[in-house]
């Protein structure tokens, strides 16, 4: 049955008058509820005879002077739950299904609409200000003729944004909106916004009003408990996981990352990774202008944003995250996940995103589908997923998965995922709806801002200065300058300036890698001695921790070397205490802090310094450069020990079986990061650290490795001991895997010591390291079965570890037959008579390699840099040269026979083409004799 809504109302108000309503038994109650919110009016009903005796609707009540008066502290819901019950005691009717859903809507309605318009200071201001009464009244009045039936009242409560109904309200309200100085299109997303949020404010009203209106007693029970349990879920989740994040201190401060925040500029990344190093713009209005773009092309994008260390990238989720809850809550509800807290990947994305989502709202099979609600998912840390995860094929399928899944939700959510730009690298066939960024330097208005944000925390003519003296080109070093454009390194320049603590003089002949060390070591030594000394304790670390400052330095860089082993971002104290107990120096320091401050002291030292406590009980630094540093700094303190001269006839300190114990435990894990190998390299300047005594030490162990000594005694072996200790504190690997990371990490390093070794002439004849071994024991396919062993861990794990650090690698004669080299850093490497037929080097950087007489036939090279390549008498019979960069390589006798996807543009831009062999075909396209 239809009903009007002018009807429907003066049905109800007319059943009873002021002085009936005073009579009734509950009227004392409905007033009593009325009573906090109506300004103090007591017992009296005068307040409410606009609402039975003047007005044609609810809705109407808006335009009543009282209401004026009393602003937006009416509460409509409340209003009609008690005429609802009022009704039907005075009555003894029911109302139909309809006529409450006529007066629960515009209730709640209006409930959504206070809620809204108190989060609009101006707007408010102006609506109370230029609310012109006439006007709106009209508006309204054009509801009264609205019918609304069975079936519109059933999708009404099904799905109220998308009703008929809530059409009305919205264009009614959107004109009021206007009348009061609101934009036509912000004035229709505004209404919107009320019409969505509307449904959570219907069903509390019909919990109110369950016991009095049958209809919605059966309605109540047939799942609106539900609709308000889910919101009051996604409210939960939003307080808990989003509000607090920005109000976080900043290490140990007594100021939150909103206080200092300034937001991030990017650039362009196109889909080959290569960065736009011209134009930047504000990533926040980027992001939010993709959220709300109504494009289908640019809806089915994944936002990808990438970084380096220090830039921001987990601050910035933070910060939008909660940006996105206040301002936009309404149309999207924001997730933020820390990729690296995943557990284990789930079948499907969405199974994976209800794994860390802990919140009822998610555990409804339908939650995605929801026609209401959109989710922003914030996926913080892509890098640090694949650092921990052993089987990179499943964290190819992960990024795969989101791909697609942004593809079928394209219209429903949005997803975005940080990370390391080199976090993608060598994933083939990386999804193609990525649309990334990477986020730039801070220029010097952000640097502005930044510094106004500081002075507002320390408002000293110091920290005006200093803000000069980083902007003053002649004074300030270079490399200072530089790193100070670096969000979390500018924090630590300020911070250790303020506390005296930056000796800017160290910094002038430093590189860049040498300039970032010393930031760290000098922010080590402020936090390990001056940053908690006040007056009245000149050492108040050590009144906390019973530690001197070398000990404590000693405690995390072994806190360093758990987290990193651990695989992720945090290790149990357990394991901490582990390892330091098998140092007698160490448990010694612990022993006596625990006599002193108790069983807890470890931990409350640790946390004391860039670490703190998680959930599970453990630890982990606050900033991923600190552990990455930490560890390298003992990284460093070994291989200087390794080359300690012995006593008494001893060649070193240390003899071969100590040595190879060492390097188990210290190198038996997931590979060294290129960050932790930049910082160690750029440690190892002092006299104690002897590279050709170490290169000699670990090379020798390479080549006992590559045979297997190591993994294949019969006795108890170094990686079954290592793997044992690990599995102990919840690390799952096997002594096959442990064998394999360690002769890998040794690998490095020697790799490492070669390129070092080759830029200076007192070492570039005793230091060379060749995978393969030297003439005398060449071995072609010793790197194949390399490649080969470390399936155990998976089939891309070599490339994923060594990738990053081939260049300049002496491979000349090696056999890497259908090895998969796809993105490596192969730069300078001499590949000479090099078989590598059917390899893939696909996104390969091959620029200024030496591959004179290599047998590259079949070989994939698309999209690989071979700019400046030697390729002299090379055999490329059916490589594929898609989009390959041959800027400058030498032809000269190159066989291209059949070369796939060769164009002249390409072979046009190398030297000496004419002297390349080419198709009959190709050759007459080049424009070449046929003879």
């Amino acid at each position: 049955m239809s009903q009007q809504l002018s009807k429907t109302w003066k049905r109800v108000t007319g059943a009873f008058s002021a002085e009936t309503v005073n009579t009734t038994t509950e009227s004392a109650k409905a007033v009593l509820e009325l009573g906090k919110t109506l300004k103090e009016q007591g017992s009296s009903i005068e307040v409410l005879k606009p609402l039975l005796s003047q007005s044609s609707s609810l809705l109407e009540v808006l335009c009543s002077p009282e209401v004026q008066l009393l602003g937006a502290g009416l509460p409509f819901v409340a209003i009609a739950t008690t005429l609802l019950k009022l009704y039907r005691e005075k009555t003894r009717q029911e109302l139909s299904l309809e006529e409450c859903v006529v007066i629960v809507t515009q209730a709640a309605y209006l409930e959504s609409f206070k809620e809204i318009i108190s989060e609009h200071q101006s707007l408010l201001t102006n609506w109370k200000n230029k609310f012109n009464t006439t006007a709106v009244k009209k508006e309204l009045k054009k509801l009264d003729e609205f019918e609304l039936d069975t079936q519109a009242a059933e999708v009404a409560i099904s799905s109220f944004p998308n009703s008929q109904l809530a059409k009305e309200f919205n264009h009614a309200f959107s004109q009021a909106l206007q009348q009061v100085g609101q934009p036509a299109n912000e004035a229709e997303e505004l209404t919107q916004q009320v019409a969505r949020n509307t449904e959570r404010h219907f069903f509390r009203a019909l919990a109110e009003a369950r016991d009095s209106v049958k209809p919605l007693v059966e309605l109540y029970n047939n799942g609106g408990i539900e609709v308000l349990k889910k919101y009051d879920s996604i409210r939960n989740y939003l307080e808990k996981e989003i509000a607090d994040k920005p109000r976080e201190l900043v290490f140990e401060e007594n100021f939150s990352f909103a206080d200092i925040y300034v937001k991030p500029k990017v650039r362009k990344v196109d889909s080959n990774g290569k960065i736009n190093d011209i134009k930047t713009f504000c990533l926040e209005n980027w992001a939010k202008n993709l959220l709300l773009t109504k494009d289908p092309n640019k809806q089915e994008k994944v936002i990808f944003i990438q970084g380096g260390p220090g830039r921001g990238k987990s601050i910035f989720c933070r910060m939008f995250a909660d940006l996105v809850r206040r301002d936009e809550y309404r149309r999207w509800i924001p997730i933020l996940i820390r990729l690296r807290d995943i557990d284990e990947f789930q079948l499907s994305f969405k199974d994976t995103l209800r794994s860390r989502i802990n919140e009822s709202f998610a555990e409804n099979p339908g939650w995605l589908s929801d026609a209401h609600i959109k989710f922003l998912f914030i996926l913080d840390g892509f890098d640090e997923l694949r650092i921990e995860r052993s089987n990179n094929q499943s964290v190819k399928g992960f990024i795969r998965q989101v791909g697609s899944f942004q593809r079928d939700y394209a219209n429903k959510h949005r997803v975005i995922i940080t990370g390391r730009g080199m976090a993608l690298h060598g994933i083939d066939d990386l999804p193609d709806n990525l649309e990334r960024v990477e986020i730039a330097e801070m220029d010097s208005e952000m640097q502005n801002q930044w510094f106004t944000n500081w002075r507002l925390q320390f408002d000293t003519q110091k920290t005006t200065q200093f803000q000069q003296f980083l902007q003053d080109e002649n004074n300030c070093p270079e490399q200072v300058s530089e790193l100070a454009k670096e969000p979390l390194l500018l924090y630590m320049l300020a911070a250790m300036h303020r506390d005296d603590s930056l000796d800017i003089s160290k910094f002038e002949q430093a590189t860049s890698t040498a300039a970032k060390i010393l930031i760290y070591e000098q922010a080590l030594n402020w936090v390990l001695t001056k940053q908690r000394s006040d007056k009245h304790y000149s050492d108040l670390n050590y009144e906390l921790t019973r530690q001197k400052p070398e000990a404590l330095r000693r405690l995390l860089a072994e806190a360093a070397v758990c987290v990193v082993q651990s695989g992720g971002e945090s290790a149990s104290i357990e394991m901490v205490r582990a390892r330091l107990e098998e140092d007698d120096e160490a448990k010694k320091l612990i022993t006596i802090a625990e006599e002193e401050l108790g069983k807890e002291a470890l931990k409350n030292t640790l946390c004391a310094f860039y670490l703190k406590p998680n959930q599970s009980g453990g630890v982990e630094f606050f900033h991923k450069s600190f552990r990455e540093f930490l560890c390298a700094e003992r990284l460093k303190e070994s291989l200087e020990e390794w080359t300690e001269l012995g006593r008494r006839g001893k060649t070193f300190n240390i003899d071969d079986k100590q040595l190879y114990e060492e390097i188990y435990d210290l190198l038996g894990y997931g590979g060294l990061t290129p960050e932790i190998v930049e910082y160690l390299m750029g440690l190892l300047t002092s006299k104690e650290f002897l590279p050709e005594q170490l290169f000699q030490r670990l090379e020798y162990f390479y080549h006992r490795w590559c045979d297997g000594e190591f993994i294949d005694s019969t006795e108890e072996t170094l990686p079954q001991k290592k793997a044992r200790q690990l599995q102990k504190q919840g690390i799952k690997l096997g002594q096959r895997q442990v064998d394999t990371y360690a002769g890998l990490n040794v690998m490095i390093l020697l790799l490492e010591l070669h390129r070092y070794a080759q830029e200076r002439d007192d070492l570039k004849e005793q230091i060379v390291f060749r995978p393969c071994g030297k003439k005398s024991s060449f071995d072609s396919e010793r790197l194949l079965r390399v490649i080969g062993c470390s399936y155990c861990i998976s089939t891309t794990a070599f490339i994923e570890i060594i990738r990053f650090f081939l260049s300049g690698a002496y491979l000349s004669g090696a056999n890497l037959s259908r090895a998969d080299l796809s993105g490596a850093n192969l730069s300078g490497a001499d590949l000479r008579s090099a078989y590598l037929r059917s390899a893939y080097f696909k996104g390969a950087n091959l620029s200024g390699a030496y591959l004179s007489s290599a047998y590259l036939s079949d070989a994939n090279l698309s999209g690989a840099n071979l700019s400046r390549a030697n390729l002299s008498r090379a055999n490329l019979r059916g490589a594929d040269l898609t989009g390959a960069d041959l800027t400058g390589a030498d032809l000269t006798g190159a066989d291209l026979t059949g070369a796939r996807n060769l164009t002249s543009k390409q072979v046009k831009a190398t030297n000496n083409w004419e002297q390349a062999i080419y198709d009959r075909e190709f050759r007459e396209k080049l424009g070449l004799s046929l003879e």
